[in-house]
């Protein structure tokens, strides 16, 4: 028995799922093949966006990550890789509509990409980003100001991740008191990256703190919990909340 299955039988789950399709787009995903952690080929590109036009989105903004020292990618790699997507989606018929942006880790270079170039954004120049599982980067608010001032709407990804801020929730409210916008992994409510993520998730939606939900898929497994999270009653909650943005993607 797994870690989801044990935790759901302590909560009641819902008896119909929720309609992801409300949500129309998502704004997190590694679909383009070979580039970082997600897809490795063409065909598991293929096979999940197949499954999320299947949840019923409308458009997936497709997010690999950009790291100075893993994964060295650049806005022409993504577009490129974008575009050789978008070929073999319409090769096999599959209609949903594909863009990308970039998911960016707060590292070392980060500020000279800043100053430098055109980062990657998506909507309304929302800019996606990232930092490190082990502790927050000392220059943290003074990065996310810089967004702010270069006209960037800075999203921070998967905040509930981040095991560090879990007994300081002042953390959490300090980013939505600047302006910082929080996009939670769906699948965070089925207690897979901990039970600990799961609850904080929940606590953020309580308080009407989210405004991106994202799959943040990277392989088949990750589209297999998707099947199971739309019984979560904090699924249905968050969606009903109206704070989300995704529809306006």
């Amino acid at each position: 028995m797994g870690l989801f299955d044990i935790f759901s039988k302590k909560k009641k789950r819902l008896s119909n799922p929720v309609d992801l399709s409300i949500l129309g787009s998502d704004m997190h995903s590694h679909f383009i093949p070979g580039i970082d952690d997600g897809a490795q080929t063409m065909e598991d590109s293929v096979q999940m966006i197949g499954e999320m036009q299947n949840f019923g989105y409308k458009k997936v903004i497709t997010t690999p990550h950009t790291m100075s020292d893993y994964y060295r990618n650049s806005s022409e790699t993504i577009l490129l890789g974008k575009e050789n997507v978008k070929l073999a989606l319409k090769e096999v018929d599959i209609s949903i509509q594909l863009e990308a942006a970039s998911e960016y880790y707060l590292d070392f270079d980060f500020e000279r990409k800043l100053k430098e170039e055109k980062l990657l954004t998506f909507g309304d120049n929302y800019l996606l980003f990232e930092i490190s599982y082990m502790n927050p980067p000392d220059n943290l608010f003074h990065v996310i100001f810089e967004m702010q001032l270069q006209g960037y709407k800075p999203v921070l990804a998967h905040p509930e991740r981040y095991n560090f801020w879990h007994k300081e929730f002042d953390k959490y409210e300090a980013f939505v008191d600047k302006g910082i916008l929080l996009q939670m992994n769906i699948n965070s409510l089925t207690g897979y990256y901990s039970i600990s993520t799961k609850r904080i998730a929940e606590q953020m939606i309580d308080k009407k703190m989210i405004s991106f939900l994202g799959t943040d898929c990277h392989h088949i497994g990750h589209i297999n919990l998707l099947k199971q999270v739309v019984f979560e009653p904090y699924l249905e909650k968050v969606i009903n909340t109206n704070t989300l943005l995704n529809k306006n993607l």
